[in-house]
């Protein structure tokens, strides 16, 4: 995996939850080099304000322009989150609704920097079923379609108490080559 460059995002109320267990047992076999891990539970982003049809965007500052220099410079994004309420974390939400603030500051050259990335999603949830697991992979899906990037997929790991996803022996196999290209 020469060159690749790995943004783990964590986005879960719990610190080292399951989605970050199996995200690790799944980031073991590369090198530790070719790997960010960003906390956006803890990376107080400020509130995303849509000002597209009022003000030109100014350059990302803060926590923002860290997050937007780290997304840039990977060459994959893994969005590690648990599945809250049928939809992704509000910290990878608010995330991807600043992706609207990058792509529309042109100097940044966001949306052209992204073209070609992979975007993975790993991700614990609780027995739910695929209809409703959908609503958290489809808008990241569809962000990787927009932005002429790969969606690379999505490792599902079936847990709910702490340290449950260890006994998703599937999960937990198939972490160890699901960055193999």
């Amino acid at each position: 995996m020469p060159n690749r460059r790995f943004l783990f995002l964590t986005a879960s109320a719990r610190p080292n939850g399951n989605s970050v267990t199996l995200a690790r047992a799944a980031a073991a076999p590369l090198p530790a080099a070719s790997q960010v891990w960003l906390d956006l539970s803890t990376a107080n982003l400020p509130p995303f304000q849509d000002l597209r049809h009022d003000t030109d965007y100014g350059a990302p500052t803060g926590t923002a322009a860290t997050l937007a220099t780290a997304t840039m410079a990977a060459s994959d994004i893994v969005i590690v989150a648990p599945l809250y309420w049928y939809s992704l974390p509000a910290p990878a939400k608010l995330y991807l609704d600043h992706w609207s603030h990058w792509m529309r500051y042109v100097p940044l050259g966001f949306k052209p920097a992204m073209q070609g990335k992979r975007l993975w999603l790993v991700m614990a949830h609780a027995s739910s079923s695929p209809e409703e697991i959908a609503p958290a992979i489809t808008p990241l899906r569809l962000s990787a379609q927009y932005l002429d990037m790969t969606w690379a997929g999505a490792l599902l790991g079936d847990a709910n108490r702490p340290g449950e996803v260890t006994a998703d022996t599937t999960a937990m196999a198939r972490a160890k080559t699901f960055f193999q290209p």
